[in-house]
């Protein structure tokens, strides 16, 4: 966790129409650097939507997003993952027929300098930087350890595999914020005590991290802070033990005991 009081990024009363829905409503949001923050509420609560938000996929109908003090609401997505604001999706986007290493390396786009050119002709140029790229990438590898299977076929591999190689692939654009769209999203229990390892590396190399997540034991394992929303409002925020025994999110998200007895009656 960061004591730096400065935002790495802010959302200040955001929203966005769908027509006459109203998505995300006055949704205020500080990230600091070096958290794990989770974004958490039922189906419909608008949390994938937020992220759209973020990421430059849908502009804002009203409030202003700001990254390190900078507006960067409607950019389009592309100049978003310039600033280093990198995202996983729920399901997993792995290039078919293409190994655990080439896959990473494909996240290295915005890393290289070299023309398609220098690449016609393997200049040495051209071939130094391919080889500083493959170690980098073999680096990240090694952390998430998957440099055993770096030349396996990624789409051939099981689920939870797969899932860390398309972490991988994120960490290999070197991101300041990761943002994980229900990373737990089909691993079994051990393939979940797996991805919080995951996650806590993550952080631990300096990445500040958004999630969404249903999986309690992930959030309540990895996050620093929590930011609870329903039908696209904030009606909760605080550490993982204040939002567990919060009676709004028990009630909204959790289940609470007088669902438990209706549904028993």
């Amino acid at each position: 966790m960061n004591d730096n009081s400065t935002p790495l990024l802010q959302l200040d009363s955001v929203g966005i129409n769908f027509g006459g829905l109203r998505a995300v409503d006055d949704l205020n949001l500080s990230i600091k650097k070096g958290d794990v923050v989770g974004l958490i509420g039922p189906n419909g609560a608008g949390k994938t939507t937020v992220f759209n938000l973020i990421t430059g996929v849908y502009k804002p109908t009203d409030g202003v997003i700001r990254w390190k003090g900078e507006p960067i609401s409607g950019l389009p997505p592309y100049r978003i993952a310039q600033r280093r604001i990198l995202r996983t999706f729920q399901t997993i986007r792995l290039f078919s027929g293409m190994s655990v290493l080439e896959n990473v390396l494909a996240g290295q786009h915005m890393e290289t300098h070299q023309t398609w050119l220098s690449g016609l002709l393997s200049l040495p140029k051209q071939r130094r930087e391919e080889k500083a790229l493959r170690k980098s990438c073999m680096e990240i590898l090694e952390q998430l350890d998957l440099a055993s299977i770096a030349h396996e076929e990624a789409t051939s591999l099981p689920y939870g595999i797969q899932r860390r190689v398309e972490m991988a692939r994120t960490l290999a654009a070197k991101p300041e914020l990761l943002i994980l769209d229900e990373p737990a999203a089909g691993l079994n229990d051990s393939e979940s005590v797996e991805l919080n390892k995951t996650i806590l590396g993550i952080r631990d190399q300096g990445v500040t991290v958004i999630l969404v997540e249903h999986d309690m034991n992930v959030v309540m394992n990895v996050t620093d802070h929590i930011c609870v929303i329903n039908f696209g409002r904030k009606i909760a925020e605080g550490g993982p033990e204040d939002i567990r025994n919060n009676p709004q999110v028990i009630e909204a998200y959790l289940g609470s005991d007088d669902d438990d007895d209706e549904e028993a009656a």
